[in-house]
């Protein structure tokens, strides 16, 4: 089926709010790695999200091009493309715009969507992550006010981050793991509230720090407080009755089981998962090459083994692990056998899931 629609979309944050699951969140940097992505939400049934940054966007687009904005919209046409096969409903995010990217990248990128709504077609991006963690919180709040205005015209979701996430993402570094900013507090919460509003104003998501660290770690090296998030909601619903964060998980990578369920338990809708995926594709490219290396290498003048180097052989074998361990990811967050494009779910015009698909 053709990628979600916006509606869909909005439909799959609420069920996954509701029911208390969360959407696995690939970030993909290959048409190779897009397709495990699809691959590992269909052996799950389940709905998912693939995001790329400003970084894959500009791998994405050639070695001699380097240009991020024809790299996303590359990989925008193509997903929709071959997502017309997937059985699951998928959506479409970028990740972690730094405010140095803004203008020419992300509010390009809406402005295609722009175009695209222009013409009665769905916006090429679902939703769209504004980073501006490293800014003060006002100004921080005051680009994403402004983003949130255009994304709500588009039926298009904002992410927005308070606090800082440790460790390195696309090449950008965070503070180290005793830093004050790792953990985000009911008061930073709340001026997120007051700036943007609690739905009122348009969609988004929260990526509020609670110790979170991109990469993978040593057990005891990440203090990961998922308190501070039912706290977030505490304080949100007494300010405002009835309102609740939908929160994202970022840095997920070698966090407990335990961890994972009382993030998703206090609100946490997405989470991204990318190191741990990185690592499977390249582990089972790696087991080819070693398994067949007599066939991959031209020895001492031999031919090889052209069902060894052809690069299908070992993309496959990247392929099939990396969905291997997206499909086990969807089981971890819940969102397994839940998908609401293969059930019977009835979406009202809001956009939300009236009936349970488990």
């Amino acid at each position: 089926m053709p990628l979600a629609t916006p509606c869909q979309y909005a439909a799959m944050l609420d069920a996954a709010a509701d029911r208390g699951y969360a959407y696995a969140a690939v970030n993909v940097t290959s048409s190779e790695t897009l397709n495990a992505a699809l691959r590992g939400f269909e052996l799950a049934n389940a709905d998912g999200i693939v995001q790329i940054t400003v970084g894959a966007a500009e791998y994405l687009s050639g070695t001699g091009a380097k240009d991020a904005l024809l790299g996303a919209r590359a990989l925008a046409h193509y997903a929709h493309v071959v997502a017309e096969a997937s059985p699951v409903l998928v959506a479409l995010h970028t990740d972690h715009c730094p405010p140095a990217h803004v203008d020419d990248w992300l509010r390009p990128l809406l402005a295609e969507s722009r175009r695209r709504v222009a013409r009665n077609a769905a916006p090429l991006f679902h939703s769209h992550m504004f980073d501006g963690s490293a800014l003060p919180l006002a100004e921080n709040l005051r680009i994403a006010a402004d983003l949130l205005a255009v994304c709500a015209e588009l039926d298009v979701v904002l992410e927005v981050e308070s606090g800082v996430v440790g460790g390195e993402e696309d090449g950008i570094a965070g503070p180290d793991k005793a830093h004050p900013d790792l953990y985000t507090t009911p008061e930073d919460l709340l001026q997120v509230a007051g700036a943007l509003g609690v739905g009122e104003r348009g969609r988004y998501l929260l990526a509020a720090a609670f110790g979170n660290v991109h990469g993978t770690h040593a057990p005891g090296n990440v203090v990961l407080r998922p308190e501070i998030l039912r706290d977030g909601q505490r304080a949100l619903a007494t300010a405002y009755p009835g309102a609740r964060f939908q929160y994202v998980f970022h840095g997920s990578s070698g966090s407990s089981a335990q961890e994972l369920a009382d993030a998703v338990s206090f609100g946490v809708v997405k989470v991204n998962v990318d190191t741990d995926n990185q690592y499977a594709f390249t582990r089972a490219i790696a087991g080819h090459v070693l398994d067949h290396w007599e066939g991959v290498l031209r020895i001492d003048g031999g031919l090889g083994d052209k069902r060894s180097f052809d690069p299908r052989a070992w993309g496959r074998a990247g392929e099939a692990a990396m969905a291997e361990r997206v499909r086990r990811a969807c089981e971890q967050l819940g969102s397994a056998g839940r998908s609401l494009a293969s059930s019977a779910a009835v979406i009202d015009g809001a956009g939300r899931a009236l009936a349970d698909p488990s």
